[in-house]
């Protein structure tokens, strides 16, 4: 059975999306199965609509990106969270879906089962460790095992977080050199994950 990863998300404007799609096929590059998942939007239409690129995105993704669903959880072996930044904590959307999990918490769904996340923010001191640290609490309650990128590739050096992939928005769009720490903290995800299956299966 070969490594299966949950990419679970919230993308407002389409950066956390392209961080989450770069983690997506990291891991399959790892003959990974995966599922790239967006959880439910919260906003009312009239703040979307107030921002042109928020409704783009919400419009490109409605119909090509499923929603994630606790069964999503269940079926993984492996997971991976994205969020944008909101005041140094995750974006309601994600703590929404996060804060059902309950029932498959206490059935023991997520125990010992590697996580890592990945963030942006507008700007370069808007929360990305913060955020990062907080998605780790849950993990910390599910009874995960974190996989941050830390130092272990080049390209950390380049992009600068060992906590998890991220992302500056005010800057544009991802660049390439962040999208291969994306793919690489996705590689140390399932290289992880397929070693603690070895080890058990010894």
């Amino acid at each position: 059975m070969a490594v299966r990863v949950a990419v679970v998300y919230y993308s407002a404007t389409g950066n956390v999306h392209a961080l989450a799609d770069a983690v997506a096929k990291g891991a399959a590059s790892r003959d990974a199965e995966v599922r790239l998942r967006r959880v439910p939007e919260l906003a009312p239409d009239s703040a979307i609509d107030a921002n042109p690129a928020w409704r783009a995105h919400v419009d490109a993704t409605k119909d090509t990106v499923p929603e994630a669903t606790l069964e999503d959880l269940e079926w993984a072996t492996a997971y991976a969270l994205g969020t944008p930044t909101r005041y140094g904590t995750p974006a309601a959307q994600l703590k929404q879906f996060i804060d059902t999990t309950g029932g498959i918490w206490q059935a023991g769904v997520f125990h010992s089962k590697p996580a890592t996340s990945f963030t942006s923010s507008i700007n370069r001191h808007g929360g990305q460790e913060s955020t990062l640290l907080a998605l780790n609490n849950v993990f910390y309650h599910w009874g995960c095992i974190i996989v941050p990128p830390g130092y272990t590739d080049p390209i950390q050096f380049q992009t600068g977080n060992p906590y998890g992939t991220s992302h500056i928005a005010g800057t544009g769009a991802p660049t390439e050199e962040i999208l291969t720490a994306a793919r690489h903290q996705a590689r140390r995800v399932v290289d992880t994950a397929a070693a603690l299956k070895a080890g058990r299966q010894a």
